[in-house]
């Protein structure tokens, strides 16, 4: 566990404080099967169970009765068939005292108790369900059809949730501080790899074997390609080639399951050409600009558009684009190049808590989402900042073939582009600059320790130290 049960305790106990009354249903994460029962994926623990209870085993629920006040843990303990193959484990009693729970119920026990409050009319709050084992498991305690469950889930529980999981602790930072530094291991790794003849999944492999040596696990698949002009380029057996440019989005889980994510574009050969520092350049000089308006109090919506402004601009210098920079912005012109949000709230989930809905993680009552825009219906945060929020920086220009073509042919914001230009770029790929940052009393900071390049010069010094 990575806090001691008082903290755990607490955070129940505001949890309970803040839904008001009824009964809270938490579940665990049970094994998932590979491709046979006793072949199962790496274990990874439900993130809001794990932030409420710290506990990893499979096969648990938490219970929180509002309004009796107590904390159950439910579980079965394991047999001696179990204990073969695994291993002893801590027993229910064992775990419950490690996590605070006031008393542990078995599995069965825990249906009988959901069915007697279910019948007494207490409201059972749950949150979205987003794997289909819970879905069944929610569906046999409640009778709500896994079809219906999302929209079942309680309102008032998930904005609790956020509220609690949004501002992140001292300790929770230390924790994905550590992700960062796997994070730097990683990228500085694939950077000195980005080398004609190696292949993109030799890299990808290699990045994800020190996550898996220094941590859980990968905090998402890997994009490692060629081709960055795809959102989720994953990688294939593809050897790099001198002169084109790799792009690798990758980042770190830690055994606590505290999230790392980034993003680096690197020359292949080591030097970048003319054309690639011009747009490049453009990328990092959004970057450092978001981290000049990230403070508490500003809305994230009004830095991703600041953002979107100074690249309107700048590409309108090179012939990109032209025209009025605030219209061609409204119009949404600038999403031919940034299809994508500025980044994302990130914790114990690399997309901080979007399984519970993105339009109460990323927006509240005052920024709501704008769902109909190409490229804005990708914002996945626009809320106003808070001291403790863990925000992603990262801008991208990318030349997306299909996507030129498409708005070619339709006139789509052809006041505000040059389409005989953007045809000379269709072989350019794309760029992406990423790094994990921490909302603080005055502004903002990067997380970790060490800094993987990213400015240009810092960058082919880099490889060529490589």
């Amino acid at each position: 566990m990575l806090f001691d049960k008082e903290t755990y305790k607490e955070r129940r106990r505001t949890l309970k404080r803040s839904v008001g009354s009824g009964i809270i249903l938490l579940p665990g994460n049970d094994n998932s099967p590979a491709n046979y029962p006793a072949n199962s994926y790496k274990f990874r623990q439900d993130s809001s169970f794990l932030y409420y209870y710290g506990l990893h085993r499979d096969g648990l629920a938490g219970i929180l009765d509002i309004d009796d006040d107590r904390d159950y843990l439910a579980g079965d303990d394991i047999d001696i068939d179990d204990i073969v193959w695994f291993g002893q484990v801590d027993s229910m009693a064992d775990m419950a005292r490690q996590c605070g729970a006031d008393a542990t119920m078995t599995m069965a026990g825990m249906r009988e108790y959901i069915s007697k409050a279910s019948a007494a009319g207490r409201r059972i709050h749950f949150l979205p369900p987003y794997r289909h084992d819970t879905m069944i498991a929610l569906m046999d305690l409640t009778g709500i059809h896994p079809h219906k469950q999302r929209e079942a889930a309680s309102v008032g529980l998930i904005k609790a949730v956020v509220d609690q999981r949004a501002v992140k602790s001292d300790a929770e930072i230390a924790e994905i501080e550590r992700a960062c530094a796997i994070g730097y291991e990683m990228h500085t790794t694939a950077m000195r790899m980005a080398r004609p003849g190696i292949t993109e999944q030799e890299i990808s492999g290699r990045i994800s074997g020190i996550a898996s040596s220094r941590g859980c696990m990968v905090s998402f698949q890997s994009i490692v390609t060629m081709h960055g002009e795809i959102m989720h380029g994953y990688p294939s057996p593809r050897p790099l080639e001198e002169g084109r440019l790799l792009l690798c989005d990758a980042g770190a889980e830690t055994n606590e399951n505290y999230c790392s994510d980034n993003t680096r574009t690197s020359p292949i050969g080591g030097r970048f050409t003319q054309r690639q520092r011009e747009i490049y350049s453009i990328v990092e000089e959004c970057h450092d600009h978001a981290l000049s308006l990230a403070r508490p109090g500003v809305k994230w919506w009004y830095v991703h558009f600041g953002v979107c402004r100074l690249m309107t601009d700048r590409l309108k210098e090179i012939g990109l684009m032209k025209g009025d920079t605030e219209e061609a912005v409204r119009a949404g012109a600038h999403a031919m190049f940034m299809p994508h949000g500025l980044g994302h709230m990130m914790g114990m989930d690399v997309h901080d808590m979007e399984g519970l809905g993105q339009t109460y993680v990323g927006f509240d009552e005052e920024v709501r989402p704008n769902l109909e825009q190409f490229g804005t219906n990708c914002l996945r945060c626009g809320r106003r900042l808070q001291e403790g929020f863990v925000m992603t920086d990262e801008p991208g220009i990318y030349f997306i073939p299909a996507l030129i073509d498409d708005w070619k042919a339709k006139g789509h914001c052809k006041d505000f582009l040059n389409f005989d230009m953007l045809e000379t770029y269709k072989d350019f790929g794309g760029i992406r600059l990423e790094d994990d940052i921490l909302i603080t009393k005055d502004g903002c900071r990067f997380l970790g320790k060490e800094l993987i390049p990213y400015h240009i010069d810092d960058v082919e010094a880099f490889l060529g130290n490589s």
